[in-house]
């Protein structure tokens, strides 16, 4: 399958790789190769969060459900798409609460956030496949099981970071986050259905922002050059 990881992911999560769930998981997505399902991400892609935000470079923590199931969209990083392929309705409304909250103006022709990525904003699904066109098919392979333990991980090893939970699936992890080490801020998910019910208004931007600032770090380029 070609599967990448970088190397201080590797070396944090050795021994998630070397338990049995995670087994089950490589046989279960090499099963369904072999059965001739089309699986999202791309093989090389299925780490991509990692691979573009290294383990010692993590500020903020996007959580996101499951990737996106159409051709050519998903690439390892939650709400974002491959370059060429328009911005899904949630990441839209992400783009039109950060003009709103900031002021920076967003194109939203371009749905592909490695940027952020590179500046150490992890956008990790809870599941890191999918079968094409069947929406949560993956989600009970183990992923989940792998995906809480990289935010335990992290809970852990670092202090100081912004936890964004949005939505219902997203905030049932903050009980895997000491908030005495950890800044947290929760909204409405950002899907048409449920945006205006508290996602619209959050200012989570900009507030991450003076968080990291206040941590002495550098805040977050928001915009998508």
């Amino acid at each position: 399958m070609d599967v990448k990881i970088e190397e201080s992911w590797k070396e944090a999560l050795k021994d998630e790789f070397a338990k049995p769930y995670f087994e089950q998981i490589v046989f279960f997505l090499k099963t369904e190769r072999l059965a001739g399902k089309t699986i999202y991400p791309p093989g090389p892609l299925i780490f991509n969060a990692f691979q573009q935000t290294p383990f010692n470079k993590v500020k903020v923590v996007i959580i996101g459900q499951d990737p996106y199931h159409g051709p050519g969209q998903a690439h390892g990083l939650c709400f974002s798409v491959q370059d060429g392929v328009p911005p899904p309705p949630s990441l839209v409304n992400i783009y039109k609460e950060i003009q709103s909250d900031t002021g920076v103006t967003m194109d939203i022709k371009k749905g592909n956030l490695t940027y952020w990525a590179q500046q150490g904003v992890l956008l990790l699904n809870a599941s890191l496949t999918v079968r094409a066109n069947e929406a949560n098919s993956h989600s009970k392979i183990g992923w989940t099981t792998f995906t809480d333990a990289v935010i335990q991980k992290i809970v852990q090893e670092k202090s100081g970071i912004v936890f964004l939970l949005w939505g219902k699936f997203a905030q049932e992890k903050q009980i895997l986050i000491d908030e005495t080490k950890h800044h947290v801020l929760k909204a409405a998910h950002p899907s048409p259905l449920s945006a205006h019910n508290g996602f619209f208004g959050c200012k989570h931007f900009s507030k991450t922002n003076e968080y990291l600032i206040k941590q002495g770090q550098d805040p977050i380029d928001w915009k998508i050059s």
